[in-house]
């Protein structure tokens, strides 16, 4: 089946040949890198497509990924039920049909006859079954295992409460599969593009245990496969010729280059090394004039649903105090930072949840404070933290831990600067990102800078972090039971206006409390070659490699 945002498909041989051209070219005039219009590649590689990844992944298990940098590499290579169309879009992906029942608790799939995965086993009803009591089985540790707790009993499962078997799904033949909801679900078509929701082959973990990540060994059942993994070096993945859709799959090989550094990775686009550079901070702020300049079309900067945020941990005092957290969060003057730092098109945040975002209301809650002037919260913050005990007799000292990605020191250094303005001292530790995050899951922080992307277009999946039973990632250790009836009552509500207004009340108690403070909505600051064709600007900011093409005779030195 074809789906809608399919892009052209480049024959093999024409591809053949126009990397043949390239070649020679890069050959014949280059001595290195600097010189080079395009990377050398094997012959036998096809349409090659280098991407700039950032970070070196820590898995390609979809039950044990938690970062956007794993989801680019692992969406590639494996789809759910649903899968993501050339505008971020869910479409069907393993299925072909959903039928959901008059209270909608019920939802009815028919997987397609022709998925398989790539060592030619059938994918099954049975398989999804079995994966989704893989992620939720305690015993997998799996981080975003909370994502899948609108399935009946899954947060009972993930508790040690139930054993895996009473997960509400059951295969009704080989083919169709019946998936029970906890409530209305009116995101489970997104939900279901996300990682956590996608089969994973259980015959080879049967065989190899963790082991069938490993290149070889791993299966897929998406449009590519890996072949090699080069640690801090490169992800190799080639096309999937058993995957549904494989003949309008223009690009046979592409690499993910894991390359941390803003500026190198800047370095390398420039060269010709990476085709793609997609992230959140994916060239140096001081290289905007520069980009505009010589390099007009290829900054393809996205407003996704994205929130940068401080989370407080909340079993460390003096952050169990609401009058210290907030006064933290309104020190920081969120206009200076997007529009002098920052400088991409980043929005000052007073809500959790991004504007534009599906199923919720027009005006969506704000802090109190969001109309004042900055020195106005500043007066507020000074006052709070005088009532909580901390003067220029008994200043706050903090320690913030925060991801060493893109321009994020400088960020931090910025909010240093704002919080002595309220008498308080910042202690700043950068960690990689993937360390950042892992202490963050284990409360190894006092005050953490934390960001989210959007795993699905609705609310709930920005306030669901702030839950008490979402577990490691509601970082702050966040427990209010007004805010937990309201969201419960809230997803079992059908109708999505009032659904909404229950979100949004939600909402306005976590911003009272702050264990999160919002402080900017996020823009991807993307460098994609002029020759990359198919890149589709989206609030997701996915671009799947699978709707992509590479057009030679654009390809530009910059």
């Amino acid at each position: 089946m074809v789906l809608s945002g399919l892009v052209e498909k480049i024959g093999r041989k024409t591809a053949l040949a126009v990397t043949l051209a390239a070649t020679l070219l890069v050959t014949a005039c280059s001595g290195g890198s600097e010189d080079a219009v395009g990377p050398t590649v094997a012959l036998d590689e096809g349409v090659v497509m280098n991407r700039g990844n950032g970070y070196e992944p820590n898995t390609l298990d979809p039950h044990q990924a938690n970062g956007t940098w794993e989801n680019n590499i692992i969406g590639d290579m494996m789809v759910g039920l649903y899968t993501e169309d050339a505008d971020a879009k869910p479409v069907f992906g393993a299925a072909v049909a959903h039928e959901i029942s008059e209270d909608g608790l019920t939802h009815t799939f028919k997987i397609r006859e022709d998925m398989v995965w790539s060592d030619g086993e059938p994918v099954t009803a049975d398989v999804f079954i079995k994966s989704w009591q893989r992620i939720l089985d305690p015993t997998t540790a799996a981080p975003y295992a909370s994502l899948l707790y609108p399935f009946k009993n899954a947060r009972a499962i993930s508790n040690g409460e139930m054993p895996p078997s009473e997960l509400g799904a059951r295969a009704i033949d080989a083919k169709t599969l019946e998936l029970q909801v906890e409530q209305p679900t009116p995101f489970l078509a997104t939900l279901l593009t996300h990682y956590t929701a996608f089969p994973v082959p259980i015959h080879k973990i049967e065989e190899l245990g963790n082991a069938w990540v490993r290149p070889g060994s791993y299966v897929s059942n998406g449009p590519y496969v890996v072949e090699e993994w080069r640690p801090n070096s490169q992800i190799k993945l080639v096309k999937n010729e058993r995957f549904y859709d494989a003949d309008n799959v223009a690009i046979d090989t592409v690499y993910y280059k894991p390359i941390g550094d803003v500026s190198a990775a800047f370095r390398a686009f420039r060269a010709g090394e990476i085709d793609s550079n997609s992230c959140s901070q994916c060239y140096p702020i001081q290289q905007v004039n520069l980009i505009d300049e010589i390099m007009p079309g290829v900054k393809r900067n996205e407003v996704i649903l994205s929130t940068t945020y401080l989370t407080f941990n909340s079993n460390v005092p003096p952050f169990d105090d609401a009058r210290v957290r907030r006064a933290l969060g309104l020190a920081i003057d969120r206009d200076i930072l997007t529009e002098q730092v920052l400088r991409a098109g980043e929005v000052p945040a007073y809500g959790l949840t991004p504007p534009g975002i599906d199923n919720y209301i027009n005006n969506p809650p704000q802090m109190a404070e969001a109309d004042m002037t900055q020195e106005e919260r500043l007066a507020i913050a000074r006052n709070l933290l005088a009532e909580a005990g901390y003067d220029e007799s008994n200043p706050l000292t903090i320690n913030v831990k925060y991801r060493l990605a893109g321009d994020r020191r400088q960020i931090m250094v910025a909010m240093q600067d704002m919080w002595k303005r309220v008498g308080v001292t910042a202690k700043l530790e950068g960690k990689e990102p993937k360390v950042a995050y892992a202490d963050y899951r284990a409360r190894n922080f006092d005050v953490a800078d934390a960001g989210w992307v959007a795993d699905y277009n609705d609310p709930d999946n920005f306030l669901f972090l702030a839950k008490s039973d979402t577990g490691p990632i509601n970082y702050a250790d966040y427990a209010n039971a007004e805010f937990d009836r309201l969201m419960t009552e809230a997803n079992n509500t059908q109708d999505l206006d009032a659904r909404a207004e229950l979100m949004a009340l939600a909402e306005a108690i976590l911003l009272e409390d702050l264990p999160i403070a919002p402080i900017y909505f996020s823009v991807n600051r993307n460098l994609v070659g002029l020759h990359v064709k198919g890149w589709n600007n989206n609030v997701l900011g996915i671009q799947r490699t699978r709707w992509l093409s590479i057009d030679e005779s654009a390809r530009k030195k910059y």
